[in-house]
């Protein structure tokens, strides 16, 4: 087995970071951009006066961002050729996020809303995989470009990860469908052009078929945003909505009908082991930053490096940190060479251990720095606070344990555990 990371991707890594230090770097300390990065960020994105929704700058500087990576060749970098990318792999981005987030908080990589210059844009993989012709002609190149969004109407306020159990209902009306229900975190639908809805077609609650997928624009009479749930990490854009009688036409049907589980099972697999990546990134980074700071600082006239109570929980930290680089790569690889599907348990393994090891390395680089890791004018504390988020919304740290012991102790495949 060769562990090297190929020469081609090493190339192409620090050609990103000339990209970076030449283009965004310099973007994100004009004008005062650097508030949305320093202690002021959390107030310079919030629209406080309009739902706690991102503010206009905040989003106007991701979108030049966006610009710029595009025009440079780096936004498409995981799509297709034909679509303007490089054919990145799942290997290939997993390296690319961790190598994002290792540089810590900037304009390159932003992971509160999922922006990065090298695009982790699982929606295009989803509409060349799964769009019907008419759908790709619509929005492949707004997708590939940034430009067209589509948010996620999966979970429901009453079923959590459970998306087998869905009250949300579509029914044939004519030539088309009409829809009811309720979903909630449907991030981004603020500037989404259209929601990818879940609903219940046929079959009963509990069966993993008979849910189909559907792109309802958010202007379509009876679709309402009803608020944006505050979090733990501001500004939100995730919000709840609800569906009364809402109709579609049939070319609103998003891949197979009564296969909309396999889309989303498609779409968490690919994410999750991008976001694993991501999350060991920001990991390494505090504890990067912490050991460099225990070296600084020497309170009582000696190094806080020099003290093992320093020393042990970093080493441990950091340790961790190399077997799950190893594991995310290796699932990764396995995932490029045999399908999306091929390592669904490995996916799980790294999702939650990466989230919860990012959340415990952000903990103890406050730690070490003390007061001052406490504050805000270190990024530690906004890191915990995101990367808290996807120890639940990536599927529950207890969902994605569930689904590792459904293979473990072989009854994944007749007793699949409910929910993604």
């Amino acid at each position: 087995m060769d562990f090297d990371i190929p020469s081609e991707l090493s190339d192409y890594l620090a050609e990103l970071d000339g990209f970076i230090d030449r283009e965004i770097v310099p973007l994100e300390r004009e004008n005062d951009n650097i508030r949305f990065f320093d202690h002021r960020r959390e107030d310079a994105r919030t629209d406080w006066d309009r739902g706690g929704l991102p503010t206009a700058d905040w989003e106007n500087l991701l979108a030049e961002t966006r610009r710029r990576a595009d025009a440079a060749g780096h936004y498409r970098y995981a799509f297709p050729p034909e679509f303007g990318g490089r054919g990145g792999t799942n290997l290939d981005m997993a390296v690319i996020r961790e190598h994002l987030a290792r540089r810590g908080l900037g304009l390159h990589c932003d992971l509160q809303n999922e922006h990065a210059v090298v695009a982790n844009n699982v929606g295009l993989l989803l509409m060349l995989e799964y769009g019907s012709p008419q759908q790709q002609a619509e929005w492949v190149e707004g997708l590939a470009a940034g430009t067209k969004f589509f948010a996620f109407g999966i979970t429901e306020p009453e079923h959590g990860s459970d998306a087998t159990h869905m009250d949300t209902r579509a029914v044939r009306d004519g030539d088309g469908w009409v829809i009811n229900g309720e979903k909630t975190w449907n991030t981004g639908i603020h500037t989404a052009d259209a929601d990818l809805i879940f609903a219940r077609t046929a079959g009963e609650a509990g069966d993993g078929n008979g849910i189909t997928a559907f792109l309802v624009p958010p202007d379509t009479r009876g679709f309402t945003v009803e608020e944006y749930l505050w979090t733990f990490n501001m500004p939100t854009d995730h919000g709840r909505v609800t569906l009364r009688d809402v109709r579609v036409g049939a070319d609103a049907v998003f891949g197979p009908e009564g296969r909309g589980l396999a889309v989303v099972q498609h779409f968490l697999n690919e994410n999750r082991i991008r976001q694993a990546a991501s999350s060991l990134g920001a990991a390494q980074y505090c504890i990067d930053r912490a050991v460099a700071y225990a070296k600084e600082r020497k309170p009582f006239g000696k190094a806080l490096a020099d003290n093992q109570a320093i020393q042990f929980p970093l080493v441990e930290l950091h340790t961790q940190c190399e077997m799950l680089r190893t594991l995310i790569h290796k699932t990764a690889w396995t995932m490029d060479r045999r399908g999306t599907f091929a390592a669904s348990e490995q996916v799980s393994m790294c999702n939650y251990w990466a989230n919860r090891l990012c959340c415990e390395a952000a903990d103890r680089a406050m730690q070490v720095y003390g007061g001052l890791g406490y504050s805000r004018h270190q990024p530690f504390e906004h890191i915990y606070r995101h990367h808290r988020r996807y120890r639940i919304t990536e599927g529950a740290e207890e969902i994605q344990m569930r689904r590792v012991a459904g293979y473990l102790f072989g009854f994944m495949s007749s007793h699949a555990p409910k929910g993604v």
